[in-house]
């Protein structure tokens, strides 16, 4: 089997040559790679990141579940309305920082917080401008210049595609498990809660406009992903229920009755979260199950009591054993969550969450072999 053969098999249920292995390397380690400052990439956008990946993923071998890097838009859903125009507001050897601003009766509304772009790391989003000290309200600025363009909806979902080819399975966003993002929110929606259950409604239809939309196209995504980080992180489980679950299970319902796997990553806690979308909703696929202390997950116990229901995808430790554990490491932890989960199917080898910028090749090259070897079915 080639590597999407192997993972639309698990995706059905049924069983492939050998237990499927799909590190999640996320960005980090894919910009890395290409050897250009990190802002080169997220703010003048001189590569897709979504190419980054794809090239690594043909550089390890591994089998690629490729969900939400290629953002894909449509101008009649309105995606492309942005009335903010970014620009610099400081730029130094190490980073970028810029802001937005919008017109707004001939004045300019800037934005409260800033993005942080580094050289050598992911940027940092919604930065307060006195911890970059900087001023609220910029007293000069600068215009982003020379940022690459290119291709936007169907044409760019052909392409990520083509570049995908049978090396994996292209996810594109539709859906989220989140609606309360931060503690703002939180107090937010216990004090006007009806205006969280009313962007809940319109969340759900949109994003059935937007599904319907997908898969309207000649070159359709091979998956729905609907997740998103740290679901219960400002979320309870009974938040969750009131306010994401309505998402998360009309966008699976719809997914199944266009035979179409849906999945969710959803970072941080997620015992509560795998019980809830496993028994309540037709969710196909969830990672990255972490364990304590960035999670709460048991592998072996979530396969016991879900893995006839649902694909379970993880969850090597990304910094005890992926980023600072020698190889011997990395394959006994491997083989450790093939005893756990392989058995009958279901399961994908990955890690709990995404692999830090300077986790070893070797390790990563150490967990795919594992699969291909020691999880033969």
């Amino acid at each position: 089997m080639n590597s999407r053969e192997r993972l639309i098999t698990v995706l059905r249920g049924e069983i492939p040559d050998h237990v499927p292995v799909a590190p999640d390397i996320s960005q980090m380690i894919p910009i890395r790679r290409t050897g250009l400052p990190y802002w080169d990439i997220y703010l003048y956008q001189r590569i897709p990141k979504w190419k980054a990946y794809i090239d690594s993923v043909k550089y390890f071998g591994f089998d690629s579940l490729m969900d939400g890097f290629a953002n894909i838009q449509f101008e009649e859903l309105g995606e492309f309305d942005n009335p903010w125009t970014e620009v610099i507001v400081h730029k130094d050897e190490l980073k970028i920082v810029t802001q937005k601003y919008r017109i707004e009766s001939n004045q300019k509304i800037w934005e409260p917080l800033v993005s942080v772009y580094h050289r050598n790391n992911p940027p940092s989003w919604d930065v307060h401008p006195h911890l970059v000290k900087l001023p609220l309200i910029p007293d000069k600025y600068d215009s982003v210049e020379d940022v690459s363009k290119w291709p936007t909806g169907e044409a760019l979902l052909k392409w990520v595609k083509e570049e995908m080819g049978d090396h994996g399975l292209v996810g594109i966003t539709c859906g989220t498990s989140i609606v309360l993002k931060n503690s703002e929110m939180v107090y937010d929606f216990y004090d006007n809660p009806n205006k969280y259950y009313e962007r809940r409604d319109q969340l759900i239809e949109y994003y059935e406009k937007r599904l319907h939309k997908l898969m309207s196209l000649e070159y359709k995504p091979d998956f729905i992903g609907t997740g998103g980080s740290g679901s219960l992180i400002f979320q309870t489980p009974d938040i969750f229920r009131e306010l994401a679950l309505p998402i998360v299970k009309r966008v699976a319902e719809l997914c199944k009755q266009y035979n179409i796997p849906s999945h969710v990553h959803s970072c941080g806690p997620e015992t509560a979260l795998v019980k809830i979308l496993s028994e309540e909703t037709e969710l196909t696929v969830i990672d990255p199950l972490e364990i304590p202390p960035m999670g709460d997950c048991n592998l072996k116990e979530l396969k016991r009591l879900y893995g006839d229901k649902i694909v379970l995808k993880g969850n090597l430790h990304t910094t005890d054993v992926m980023l600072r554990g020698s190889v011997q490491d990395v394959i006994d932890a491997s083989k450790r969550a093939i005893d756990d989960a392989a058995e009958g199917g279901r399961f994908i080898l990955s890690t709990g969450d995404q692999c830090g910028r300077d986790t070893p090749d070797e390790n990563l090259f150490a967990m795919i072999e594992t699969a291909k070897t020691y999880g033969r079915y």
